[in-house]
């Protein structure tokens, strides 16, 4: 195994334990969840870049004559960045004392104000900084705000 072969079995290891933890793992944490809201995705144009460039490299090791494992380990790589990109979904879950957003558990009592914008992004401030909220349904601003209402 070369250390291309090392390295690229590492990032696999590595999206695989994000993806594992943000499926499974994070919904566990912090007490049951009271509310799940789907969030809109971002950055469509940079996962397909990234995966036409893993093709890239694909195509480039197979007419090299580059070993199998490689060529392996970059589809693995490109199945895992597909799956991360265009099949799961970002989220946001509601627990008893706090709330995960982008993989961070933020308490309630951290938020200062919020505000929602006319084109539905809800905006959080708290101490040190603005979480931006883009919901995939605007059907959810409104569980959101029922939920935040009981909270305080």
């Amino acid at each position: 195994m070369s250390v291309t072969d090392i390295v690229l079995a590492l990032f696999i290891l590595l999206l695989l334990a994000y993806a594992i933890y943000d499926e499974f793992i994070m919904g566990t944490k912090n007490g049951e969840t009271r509310l799940r809201v789907n969030l809109r995705r971002r950055n469509k144009l940079d996962s397909i870049i990234f995966i036409g460039l893993l093709a890239i490299l694909l195509y480039n090791n197979i007419h090299a004559n580059g070993t199998a494992v490689t060529n392996y380990l970059l589809i693995g790589l490109g199945l895992i960045a597909f799956y991360l990109s265009f099949i799961r979904w970002p989220k946001m879950l509601f627990k008893p004392e706090g709330f995960y957003f982008a993989n961070t558990f933020i308490t309630y009592d951290r938020i200062r104000s919020m505000n929602l914008s006319e084109d539905g992004v809800l905006a959080f401030e708290l101490e040190q900084k603005k979480l931006l909220i883009r919901v995939n349904k605007l059907d959810d601003l409104e569980k959101i705000y029922k939920l935040m209402v009981e909270n305080q």
